[in-house]
């Protein structure tokens, strides 16, 4: 068995601790964000626009932000 040591300060600084098995966070975690699942018209024009971003992006015509800031 190993032994995990934590902080009473650092603890007492993020407000708490939260231990959970692998397999309960996997479910939480699961849970989160919301799947969508497009038909038709909607699923065409949304792999459109993907495609066309991966092509921009190899073509370079992408840049980085590194904040919203830089977003013009």
């Amino acid at each position: 068995m190993n032994t995990v040591v934590i902080s009473p300060k650092r603890v007492q600084k993020e407000g708490g601790v939260v231990i959970l098995s692998l397999e309960e966070y996997k479910k939480l975690s699961i849970g989160v964000v919301p799947d969508f699942y497009l038909k038709g018209r909607a699923a065409n024009k949304l792999d459109k626009l993907v495609e066309s971003s991966f092509k921009e992006h190899r073509e370079g015509k992408t840049r980085t932000l590194k904040s919203l800031a830089d977003f013009d």
